[in-house]
């Protein structure tokens, strides 16, 4: 389908569930951007998610967000239960804002949802040549280290830099092995998932995406890995006012109320310390891209690039639309 025919169909979508023009343009914005990058996980799957949270009154979609200036540079969110899409749009113009300012700005975001992929936020402070790091929680899925039950999410981390080229420095990578979009995507398609990413309710490991939902994510590098989501929860959770220690509702199982999630984002001047630092990044990336490379690899590739290829390559192509999401799209055009 037509980028521009799909976009329009989200938008048209959202506000028959009562968000407003700019609210539904935002997120469906952020939902298309996912398509477009191959983060199918995010993308339109996840659409009849958020209008059955709207239609369950979980997501508020009227929201009076609130906006708390602490200093010049330090600013904290209400979000009264908004659409996560919205609430960090607000959050990361914001942090830019300050950052502009003051060369150094901090937004606290708390009562948000799920905003889909961290990139995406990063990518509008890159582009104001500043460099972003960007934390969120999310509902339990990884096993602290030494644990048997479920509690930290996958708590993305994010941090984006200029690179020196059109090409931003974009890491944003989830805790996990894979991120649980990809298992619920696979779930919904009766697809298998990879070994070695998941454990079933019994502890042992699968590749069936079902029982991995009803089971436990492994973490990066063990209990490395474990620790990181738990730093997550802490900055995104703790510190903000959101919910933390695996109180975070599964946004597709769990309607007893919002999700509260916290979301961080620290935003400064790259030449905060030194002027010429264009030119040092572009070193910097040489330096790697010219080292020795291993049998069948064509291109040492920083972050952010093989998804800014993605994103070129199907910008002006029709999006695919599998037959589950379209099925989701002719029962919320009927609503």
């Amino acid at each position: 389908m037509k980028n521009k025919i799909l976009k329009k169909e989200v938008i048209n979508i959202f506000r028959k569930f009562g968000l407003s023009n700019g609210h539904a343009s935002i997120s469906a914005n952020a939902l298309i951007n996912a398509e477009l990058v191959g983060a199918y996980g995010h993308g339109l799957s996840r659409l009849k998610m958020y209008c059955d949270r709207i239609k369950k009154r979980v997501i508020n979609p009227k929201p009076k967000i609130k906006i708390k200036n602490i200093s010049q540079s330090i600013s904290q969110i209400d979000a009264d239960n908004s659409i996560g899409f919205v609430s960090a749009d607000i959050g990361i113009k914001k942090a830019i804002k300050n950052a502009k300012k003051t060369g150094i700005g901090m937004v606290a975001i708390k009562n948000s949802g799920h905003y889909g992929l961290s990139g995406y936020y990063a990518e509008q402070a890159v582009k104001k040549n500043l460099i972003a790091m960007i934390y969120t929680n999310a509902p339990p899925a990884v096993a602290p280290h030494g644990a048997l039950k479920s509690l930290f999410g996958t708590n993305p981390i994010c941090f984006a830099s200029p690179s020196g080229s059109s090409v931003p420095f974009i890491l944003d990578t989830s805790i996990s092995m894979i991120n649980r979009g990809k298992i619920r995507v696979a779930a919904r398609n009766n697809q298998k998932i990879p070994e070695g990413v998941a454990l079933d309710k019994y502890g042992k490991p699968t590749t069936n995406a079902k029982k991995a939902l009803e089971g436990v994510q492994l973490p990066i590098a063990g209990f490395r890995g474990s620790g990181l989501a738990w730093m997550v929860d802490i900055l995104s959770g703790v510190l903000t006012g959101g919910n933390h220690g695996g109180k975070v509702k599964d946004p597709f199982d769990d309607f007893s109320g919002p999700q509260n999630i916290g979301h961080l984002f620290i935003v400064f001047k790259s030449n905060l310390f030194v002027k010429d630092f264009k030119s040092r990044i572009r070193k910097n990336i040489n330096i790697i891209k010219k080292l020795p490379k291993v049998k069948g690899v064509k291109e040492i590739m920083y972050p952010g690039q093989n998804k800014f290829k993605r994103f070129k390559k199907n910008q002006n192509k029709k999006i695919y639309v599998s037959n589950v999401v379209k099925r989701d799209l002719e029962i919320l055009k009927d609503h």
